[in-house]
């Protein structure tokens, strides 16, 4: 570890430098007009794999955004690590809260401030220079492969045909992917679990036309108020979702794992403190830890209509919109859900309105054994560096292309993430803190000694 260390602390300015240039594309998938931006991230992604020792790497279409694949085959007997991340990144907006330009990286405060420090340019640039450090000392004994893409933020759609597509080209033996946080600085943790998701948009139709909230109020529907009786009707005063049938499949945590879990370090009151707020809300009889981690979920991610610019109008608005996401557990398909949830909200709606309900997209849930070598390599180099063996944890969060690794691919993976709940993500002041930045070039080495030597055994 200590060869690691002084080949990272020798070229940590270089490495920033080189992340840096990454962070200053503005890859934004979800706004076509950053498509442009998605091919000159992918192209940098090239130059990266190359400089860093890759045999080959090249841009590859896709039906949406490009993917950047590289890849070192130092013998096809040996084991094989697919490194999975995503080059782009999430909308700036609001951009008024940002503290600084959101793809002008700043170092401050021992941190990275810039859009896609954390997720997913930082993360991922990581194990390109873990890799670069490999080659550089002769110590790689995997080959390694790299499937960089442009659409994680958006679901992945064009990622699943990429797979069938380049399937025998993808061949591994484990997917090493970091995009997940740890529970501390000085709490390393792996996550285990992913759970699902589900997106929809909803629009509530009443009257053909705004029309005056003085004149028609009290005689007309308002489709805002509406909207925000359907929503409301979606949960019990349990926290318990009312979608006949959503939670048929839900696959119940035992209350074995349930003490394990209890064992992560928690404290409610910091955690309160920490976002502002009184009391926690969610589903009766779990914990915080748990609501987050094992069971499902039903949020409101946007809400509009009407009229919102500045001073009043009294207007009762024609129609209502709402962004909807369920996070799903183990078993739940989000396709089944989609159609639960677009079922439901019709036949509950009143005759006053019409609605209209559109799935964005979704994506199944994600567990990953811990007596899986891959994970038994990632526990002992995160061992190494930290000083204490990690936490399993199960993520509150979605990466769905995770499990459809799994179905067409046929390979776990290993989330070997080193972000923390403070780096903002999808935030205003996206941040990475440059210990973690520097863990990580430092433990994912590691990784693949420890992965090399059990797959030998």
């Amino acid at each position: 570890m200590e060869e690691i260390k002084k080949y990272v602390e020798e070229n940590k300015e270089r490495f920033l430098n080189e992340l840096f240039e990454l962070i200053r594309i503005p890859s934004i998938s979800s706004l076509f007009e950053h498509k442009p931006d998605m091919y000159r991230c992918a192209e940098q992604w090239t130059k990266i794999m190359l400089a860093a020792g890759a045999d080959r790497a090249e841009v590859y279409e896709t039906e949406g955004n490009p993917v950047a694949y590289g890849e070192k085959i130092i013998d096809p007997a040996l084991p094989t690590v697919l490194v999975y991340g995503h080059m782009d990144v999430m909308p700036v907006d609001p951009i008024e809260l940002w503290n600084t330009k959101p793809f002008e990286p700043v170092i401050k405060d021992g941190k990275i401030w810039a859009r896609g420090a954390d997720d997913d340019k930082g993360q991922a640039f990581m194990h390109a220079k873990a890799f670069e450090y490999l080659m550089k000392s002769g110590k790689l004994n995997c080959n390694v492969k790299f499937m960089i893409e442009g659409e994680e933020e958006i679901g992945s759609p064009s990622l699943p045909k990429f797979c069938r597509d380049h399937k025998d080209m993808l061949k591994a033996d484990v997917i090493l992917v970091s995009d997940t946080s740890m529970i501390g600085r000085d709490i390393p943790s792996i996550t285990t679990g992913l759970r699902g998701l589900a997106y929809w948009q909803v629009e509530v139709t009443g009257p053909n036309a705004d029309l005056h909230s003085g004149i028609f109020g009290g005689a007309v529907a308002n489709p805002i108020n509406v909207l925000c009786k359907l929503i409301a009707d979606m949960q019990d005063e349990k926290g318990h979702i009312t979608i006949p049938g959503f939670y048929d499949d839900v696959l119940e945590v035992t209350a074995e794992e349930r003490a394990k879990m209890a064992k992560a370090p928690f404290n409610l009151e910091n955690y309160k403190k920490s976002l502002d707020i009184k009391e926690v809300k969610g589903e009766e009889g779990f914990t915080t830890n748990e609501r987050t981690g094992i069971r499902p979920t039903f949020d409101v991610c946007g809400i509009w209509g009407g009229y919102t610019g500045e001073g009043a109008k009294t207007v009762l608005p024609s129609k209502a919109y709402a962004k909807i996401s369920c996070r799903l557990v183990p078993n739940q398909k989000h396709e089944k859900i989609a159609k639960l949830f677009k079922e439901y909200f019709e036949s509950i709606a009143p005759d006053y309105v019409k609605v209209k309900v559109d799935y964005l997209h979704g994506g199944p849930s994600y567990v990953c054994p811990i007596d899986l070598p891959a994970y038994k390599a990632a526990e002992k180099a995160y061992e190494e560096v930290y000083g204490k063996q990690p936490v399993p944890v199960r993520s509150g969060g979605s990466i769905p292309i995770i499990a459809t690794f799994e179905e067409v691919l046929g390979i776990k993976s290993v989330l070997m993430g080193f972000g923390l709940g403070s780096d903002a993500i999808h935030s205003p002041n996206e941040n990475y803190p440059l210990e973690q930045f520097f863990n990580g070039i430092t433990t994912i080495p590691l990784f693949y000694k420890y992965f090399g030597e059990i797959m030998k055994k």
